[in-house]
This record gives C-alpha cells, structure tokens and sequence, in this order.
C-alpha cells in the first residue's frame, strides 16, 4: 500500500502533531487514506481516536494539556479555553480532568468525552499562554466556579486565586455582573467574604462562627505592630478593642517543619507583647462549632480582663506591610 509522503518518513507526522495530537484534516493532506487511519486507530492500535477529528499518534492516557489540544482542535480556530482547563496554563493546581472550551454561540459543536462546550454571546479577548488559546484569567476564574458543586470548593478556587493577587475583587465582581448568571450564587456569596479579607475557606468558617459569637468587630488578615511600628503579626482574625488574636491552625506544618517553626515563632512574638492568642485547628470549626465559639468567648474575656498592650492595627488605607 503507498501511504505518500508519511511513509517515506515517519517522522513526518510527528512534526507536524501538536503534542502528539492532529487533525483528520492535516493526516490527509500529508497522504494518509481514511482507511490507514481506522486501520491505525481500531482496537490495540498504535493511533488512538481521542476526540471526533482528532487523533493521538500514541495510544494512551493523555496529560492535562494535550487534553487542552485535543479540545481546541475539535472545537475549531475560534473554541477558547476557560475554567479549569485554562487556569492551569496561568500557573494554577486546579484539579480535574474536564476541559471547557467557549464557542461563538452560533456554533453546533456538542460536548464530548472530556470536553465541556458552551456556547456564549460573549466570546472573550484571546490571551496565548503555552501556544493555547485562553480566556482572560478573570473569565476562567469565574467560568470554573460557577462549575463547583459545593461552597468549600468555590471558595478554596476563587480565594486562592485572589490571594496570590493575580486577579481582584472588583475585577471578578465586574466579570460576574456581565456574564451569566448561571451557576453564580455561590461565586457571588464567596466574594462577598473575600471583600472581607477572607483567605481560605477554613477562615471563611471562622467568620461565620464570629458573626454568631456575638462579640465586638473582628477584622481578617490585618497586619499588626508593636509601639515602635515594627511588624509583629498578620493574624487570621483580630479584635482591636482587646488586642485577641485567633489563628486558625493549619495541619499543612506537618509537611513543611520550616512553616511549622515560621508559626510558632509568630505566636511567640505576640504572646511576648501580651497579645491574647487563640489557636484553633480547621476540623474545629466544622466538627465542633459550639465549642470553638465558647473558646472565643472565654478568649476575649481573658483579654478584656487585662490592660491591652500598646501594639496596634494597621488600617486598610495604610496597606499591608511587606
């Protein structure tokens, strides 16, 4: 059989494949038949059909990106990456294996196998990251969260995101106003606590479990100093009219001794300032709700109890110390 010129050299499709993938379309113009191509794709084969048109030249489990490949190539030159999928070429560990691609909404193409298609009137500006056409960081944050099933997950995604200030709260409040509203009550209620300097959703809990407590205004994630204005402490949570401080421990210190040792020595530093410290692990906040609200209780008693020492908050307008 004359298989042209991929079979004078092999190698031939190799570069002319995106990561291992290509089109139907580009194996015919290079002289393979329709039927070299079932041949190599049946059962047990070299070839493996991994989308409609879109063919790995190795058979296997695909990575992360060719999943972003394959995806593109099926939903054709104006299919745009968002969600997950599109986060990952920002730099961000997102999990999951489903692959959302944006399509002008006058196109027919389906989701398929690992490829979520939806269709939109608001195809967004193209950024190229690793040769992959993506939408703005800001649209895939929100396109992926309005996909979490449950509250935990949508803010692990959006605070963690925001809190290595890649993307802003207004930024993403702007993005949600305009697009959709499918899928966007829990988004919406996890930047309504990130504006409130929220980090993580173990601090997210913590808050809930303030607002129930009863007790003065505690502020998140707000750089404290001492009388000189040397920096003392970030705290996750901090009621000035006492000077309490409420860390919410995490149990991560366990892999990283030198985070462990980072922690104990700010606790210290409080502590030596006469800064009442209460810690409390993550499982608290949702195993035994009752009794970390009684501990801040009790905790705040111990620091109205005692003259509060001269370290103050830095306010917002003053900015985080670096």
């Amino acid at each position: 059989m004359k298989r042209g010129e991929w079979g004078e050299d092999p190698e031939t499709l190799i570069r002319i494949a995106n990561r291992g993938l290509i089109a139907d379309s580009a194996l015919r113009r290079v002289g393979v038949s329709g039927s070299a191509i079932h041949h190599r794709c049946r059962p047990g084969g070299p070839w493996e059909r991994v989308l409609p048109g879109v063919i790995h030249l190795r058979a296997g489990r695909l990575t992360a990106r060719q999943r972003s490949v394959a995806a593109l190539m099926y939903g054709g030159d104006d299919a745009v990456l968002t969600g997950r999928a599109a986060l990952r070429e920002y730099g961000f560990d997102v999990p999951g294996h489903d692959t959302h691609v944006l399509l002008p909404v006058c196109r027919r193409v389906q989701s398929k196998e690992f490829v979520q298609v939806e269709r939109t009137h608001r195809m967004p500006e193209v950024v190229n990251r690793h040769g992959l056409r993506c939408a703005p960081l800001v649209r895939s944050l929100l396109d992926a969260a309005r996909r979490c099933p449950t509250l935990d997950a949508t803010r692990a995604l959006i605070a963690g995101v925001v809190q290595r200030g890649a993307v802003s709260v207004p930024e993403l409040s702007e993005e949600l106003e305009a697009g959709s509203g499918r899928g966007s009550a829990l988004p919406r209620k996890v930047l309504r606590e990130v504006s409130a300097n929220v980090h993580s959703a173990p601090e997210a809990e913590a808050r809930r479990l303030w607002l129930r407590s009863g007790l003065p205004e505690m502020v998140f994630n707000r750089d404290i100093v001492d009388g000189d204005g040397a920096f003392v402490a970030r705290p996750d949570g901090w009621i000035d009219e006492t000077a309490l401080a409420w860390e919410i421990d995490s149990l991560a210190w366990h892999l990283s001794p030198t985070d462990y040792k980072k922690t104990l020595e700010r606790r210290t530093r409080m502590q030596n300032l006469g800064i009442i410290v209460l810690s409390t692990a993550p499982g608290a906040l949702r195993d035994n709700p009752d009794q970390v609200v009684a501990d801040l209780i009790r905790h705040y008693e111990l620091a109205r109890s005692r003259a509060r020492p001269n370290v103050r908050m830095v306010l917002p307008e003053e900015g985080n110390l670096p």
